[in-house]
């Protein structure tokens, strides 16, 4: 429990630093890929420069299941900018954090973890509040849909990638992984700054550095987490804790104000978290 309590500060944290610093970055994608290289220095720190490609059974897999995981890691942001522009925040927002129903689903499908009827009812619990926290009066006109349909599997499939690793791939490469991971999502991010001819500024270099730190943190402690927990009340209970951090640090620290639906989303998020955890 106490990785996944750390997971979540640690995921609450890159919301509230990407808060911080998005009046004072002007370029997204150069803010992202400096945050790619603080987490992937932390991935090699941890995992050893000497044992970056380790001679032995299952670094294949290791390698192979760490490129899946960095595309749909960058696949995820890249749909997020696509679709705030297209469809608006609330929407997007809702479908980024359904993502969670697609590791809950591999989880069941494949592995066979069956959640008892109170998680059953805390998960749905959950899946309301995600939608409510983001609902507001004004409704956005849809202009992409199947962005939206992208934006949760691919959001989804990057978490669910932990748990498919944590199941068949060799416990000793977990900070190879995340290496792996991590530099694919960077090689990507870096092509398409070169594409579309963007630089890395000075605000882009401090805030990436900062937002570095507790993004990696997130992805270790969250696959730490699923070393000890199942998956079905692991993902649902990092997914609406986060929420609830982000939401409760936005009031106290930008001075956010919820309207009375936000604020009923967030208890019934934890009422949802005690009973994912019965």
């Amino acid at each position: 429990m106490l990785y996944l309590l750390l997971a979540i500060a640690s995921s609450a944290m890159v919301s509230l630093m990407m808060r911080v610093g998005e009046s004072r970055v002007s370029g997204k994608m150069g803010l992202l890929a400096v945050n790619y290289i603080m987490c992937a220095g932390l991935s090699a720190y941890y995992t050893g420069f000497d044992r970056l490609f380790p001679a032995g059974e299952g670094l294949a897999s290791t390698l192979a299941m760490g490129c899946v995981a960095g595309v749909f890691f960058l696949a995820g942001f890249v749909l997020l900018q696509l679709n705030v522009r297209k469809n608006g925040v609330v929407l997007s927002s809702i479908f980024m954090k359904l993502g969670l129903l697609v590791p809950m689903l591999v989880s069941i499908v494949l592995f066979g973890e069956q959640p008892q009827l109170l998680q059953i009812i805390g998960f749905i619990i959950a899946v309301a509040a995600i939608i409510l926290i983001n609902l507001e009066k004004e409704q956005t006109n849809l202009q992409f849909k199947a962005g939206l349909i992208l934006l949760l599997l691919a959001g989804g499939s990057s978490d669910a990638m932990s748990k498919i690793f944590e199941e068949v791939g060799h416990p000793a490469y977990a900070d190879q992984f995340l290496l792996y991971t991590f530099g694919v999502a960077l090689l990507l991010n870096l092509l398409l700054m070169l594409k579309e001819g963007q630089r890395i500024g000075k605000s882009e270099l401090f805030y990436g550095l900062l937002l570095g730190v507790p993004n990696y943190y997130a992805a270790r402690f969250l696959l730490k987490s699923l070393g000890s927990l199942p998956a079905v009340i692991v993902y649902p209970t990092y997914s609406v804790g986060a929420l609830v951090a982000i939401t409760l640090g936005g009031v106290c620290l930008f001075g956010e104000r919820l309207g009375k639906r936000q604020w009923l989303a967030v208890g019934l998020i934890m009422l949802a978290l005690i009973l994912l955890n019965i």
